[in-house]
């Protein structure tokens, strides 16, 4: 059959069809598009930024060799740092919410929404007072904290923390902390901290490994003689009233083995220097984040050896800061798997299409409802046709029945393709023309003189 000649309701389904293909090929691009951008998105690294101080310091050197290691491995966090004058900037970025990350001194003015991260480094408390002389530590006028009354001790880095730190010593050691002056001195500035006479007494705070440290303890000693460490007996005790604090030790032989610097081991006190989060940080990004720190930390210690020292964070929930819940489903493994997180999204997405789906079946089926009409029109000319056969007179008659019952028939196939009609709507169609042929055969019998159901007798 032509395309001009085509019967105009049967163009009309083509085109229908057509266009319902195309309609489900363009859903389907769509849908896929969605879904690629929906994988993108969730597997997009993270950019955390971190506020981290001052220029040129060691933790800025640090964040940085991680930021670099971040993203050279293709993890799936990375760092953005933003440096600042100090921990009491970086403390005011956080606090702001201009920074997902800190990195800061455990015993400053944190806000309530931080939680630790990581602990990158120990800073540990070291006091000393010099001998009067060189090679001699007899002469000392101060052997003890208790001794300080009524001194100045010289306090290395400018921070407030350290005199902070300081004062808090000296009042759990039993020493009014307004008996002692105290004078600051820049890291910088360690040769006039060794030459100044008015000073009875000098503090550090940092790592034991601090270079910072080692140079103010040697220097000290070429002007004023062997050092005289000095223990925080109270530690233990300023621990549990303080819980920024920590008890420790100072090694023997730990800044000098000959002479030995100190001579044996020392009791102090430490402050932990941290990385602090934000609580409503993800638990997943921040999770990720410590994994790529310890597993990658001394891969950065190759050039960077502080990173070495990184240390997790105390878990407990009564810890003086606590440990974000990223962190500490991490180091305590009870991280959930994929599945435990995204299950009830995925059930309620299932449901979801479910419903869709039967939503979809609902509307296509409301859609064609014409042609559904058009169906049960179809049928109801078969039944007609069945009685319009039984008062045929002429086998033309019948051959034009036939004809249009086969239209019908292409009629109700097209409404089965376009899906606006079921296999048991079909079936009905097909039982219906099977009455009508026998309905036909039947007449076509008696028009031809025969008796419906019995052979024809031959003549002669």
């Amino acid at each position: 059959m032509s395309e001009q000649s085509e019967n105009p309701g049967a163009k009309r389904r083509r085109l229908r069809r057509r266009n319902s293909s195309l309609l489900i090929l363009a859903a389907g691009m769509l849908v896929f598009g969605l879904a690629a951008g929906a994988l993108y998105y969730a597997l997009r690294p993270v950019t955390l930024a971190i506020a981290v101080g001052p220029t040129g310091s060691e933790d800025v050197k640090l964040i940085q060799g991680f930021a670099q290691a971040f993203t050279h491995d293709g993890s799936s966090v990375r760092l953005k740092p933003v440096t600042t004058q100090g921990s009491a900037e970086s403390i005011a970025l956080f606090t702001a919410n201009k920074v997902d990350l800190a990195v800061v001194r455990g015993d400053l003015d944190l806000p309530a929404s931080a939680e630790s991260v990581a602990i990158l480094r120990k800073n540990v408390v070291v006091l000393w007072a010099p001998s009067g002389a060189k090679g001699k530590r007899r002469s000392a006028k101060i052997k003890s904290i208790d001794d300080l009354a009524g001194h100045k001790v010289g306090v290395v880095g400018s921070t407030q923390a350290n005199v902070t730190l300081l004062r808090v010593i000296l009042t759990e050691s039993g020493v009014n902390p307004d008996k002692v002056a105290v004078s600051q001195f820049a890291v910088n500035k360690i040769a006039d901290l060794a030459r100044d006479p008015s000073l009875d007494a000098y503090m550090t705070v940092g790592p034991l490994d601090s270079k910072v440290t080692a140079e103010a303890i040697t220097a000290t000693a070429a002007a004023r003689g062997e050092p005289v460490f000095l223990p925080v007996d109270v530690s233990e005790a300023m621990a549990q009233k303080h819980p920024r604090y920590e008890s420790e030790e100072i090694a023997g032989s730990i800044f000098s083995s000959s002479p030995a610097r100190p001579e044996d081991k020392v009791e102090t006190v430490s402050v932990n220097h941290l990385i602090i989060a934000q609580h409503a940080l993800s638990e997943a990004t921040v999770g990720a984040l410590d994994r790529q720190l310890f597993t990658l930390r001394l891969q950065v210690a190759r050039d960077l050896p502080a990173a070495a020292k990184i240390e997790k964070p105390d878990t407990d929930k009564d810890a003086a800061l606590p440990a974000h819940q990223g962190a500490a489903a991490y180091i305590d493994g009870t991280e959930r798997t994929f599945l435990e997180k995204y299950s009830d999204y995925i059930w309620g997405g299932i449901l979801l299409l479910s419903g869709l789906g039967s939503a979809a079946a609902w509307l296509r089926h409301y859609m064609k409802r014409d042609e559904r009409e058009h169906y049960v029109t179809h049928r109801d000319n078969l039944l007609t046709l069945i009685s319009r056969v039984r008062g045929a007179e002429t086998p033309e008659e019948l051959a034009a029945m036939q004809a249009d019952a086969d239209g019908l028939l292409r009629e109700a196939l097209d409404c089965y393709d376009d899906g606006a009609i079921e296999d048991g709507d079909l079936s009905a169609i097909g039982l219906t023309l099977e009455q009508f042929h026998h309905a036909v055969s039947d007449r076509r019998a008696v028009i031809n003189g025969d008796k419906p159901g019995l052979p024809r007798m031959r003549a002669g």
